[in-house]
């Protein structure tokens, strides 16, 4: 188990390194607030069940 929480606090750790300077140079480009809110939203559009090519 403590291997396992380890694992999932390493991810979580490269994960905000690789991807916070990204969203932080987006965000102040931009001027975009709800970054993480709009990349949530595209994910989901990417990732979901329905054709892309429905819409």
């Amino acid at each position: 188990m403590f291997l396992l929480m380890l694992f999932v606090i390493l991810i979580q750790f490269f994960n905000y390194w690789v991807f916070e300077p990204l969203s932080s140079f987006l965000e102040y480009v931009f001027g975009i607030r709800l970054f993480p809110i709009i990349a949530l939203f595209i994910l989901i559009l990417l990732f979901s069940a329905s054709n892309i090519e429905d819409y």
